[in-house]
């Protein structure tokens, strides 16, 4: 069941959030603040379980780290309102920043996502100058598969719930535009000098090694750490979140 404490609205739509605290709390101290997002639920599951896991892995964050953290369940996942478009998942990171950025205590702001959620959260942070770092785990340079095949992509959402408004997109071809032209490799290179942080499984089944390097390749001074053995869902490898708490530890102290 989503856990839902801190609705976060992207326009017209309510997004289920959930805000992670340190256990010791104080009225005068400033804190890091990290928006977290996941990427499209795997076959076997559904729009429900989209972002599932990621209140336990905020939760971690805020005691071991003592960050604030939002975990953000994206249009059409995890009871959040409204059906899956990459520009709708894009702007709904940016309104979480908004919606994290107005907690009192929270005084810079980083990003890190999985999958589709680690591309776009590269693609959010390139177009928000305030955002300090990026971490992308598993995630696309690009969604160009996506756009050669966009009915195919349209059914799978359908199928998983990602999509339940029927007629939806109204406009296909803009629907699809966004999957051509949204391409995180392209703008990575604009949020160097800013910190990057790419981590990809060696053995990852659905996005190919070559997006890390290729991405860490254009932001020009990324961390690339490729984790062997490791297929697509990094949020289950402790490796890799072990390599993401450390990243952000040190983040916290620079």
């Amino acid at each position: 069941m989503a856990v839902d404490d801190h609705p976060v609205r992207s326009g017209p739509l309510t997004l289920v959030g959930h805000l992670a605290r340190p256990r010791a709390r104080t009225s005068t101290a400033s804190r890091p603040g990290l928006v977290l997002t996941h990427g499209l639920p795997p076959p076997t599951a559904g729009a429900a379980d989209a972002g599932n896991d990621l209140p336990e892995l905020a939760d971690r964050i805020a005691t071991t780290l003592g960050w604030i953290v939002l975990a953000l369940r994206l249009r059409g996942a995890g009871g959040s309102e409204g059906d899956f478009s990459l520009g709708g998942w894009r702007s709904d990171i940016a309104a979480g920043l908004a919606s994290l950025r107005a907690v009192p205590e929270v005084e810079r702001t980083w990003l890190v996502g999985f999958g589709t959620g680690g591309g776009l959260a590269i693609c959010a942070g390139a177009a928000d100058p305030d955002v300090v770092g990026v971490a992308a785990l598993a995630a696309p340079a690009d969604f160009d598969d996506w756009a050669s095949h966009p009915r195919r992509l349209l059914q799978f959402c359908r199928e998983v719930g990602m999509i339940s408004t029927p007629g939806f997109p109204s406009q296909p071809e803009l629907w699809t535009r966004e999957l051509r032209e949204i391409r995180p490799v392209a703008v990575a290179r604009q949020l160097a000098p800013r910190p990057l942080l790419v981590v990809h499984g060696a053995d990852d089944e659905a996005v190919p090694q070559f997006d890390a390097r290729f991405v860490a390749d254009s932001h020009g001074s990324a961390e690339l750490r490729i984790v062997s053995g490791a297929g697509h869902q990094l949020r289950h490898d402790p490796r890799a979140v072990a390599v993401l708490l450390g990243w952000l530890d040190r983040q916290a102290n620079t």
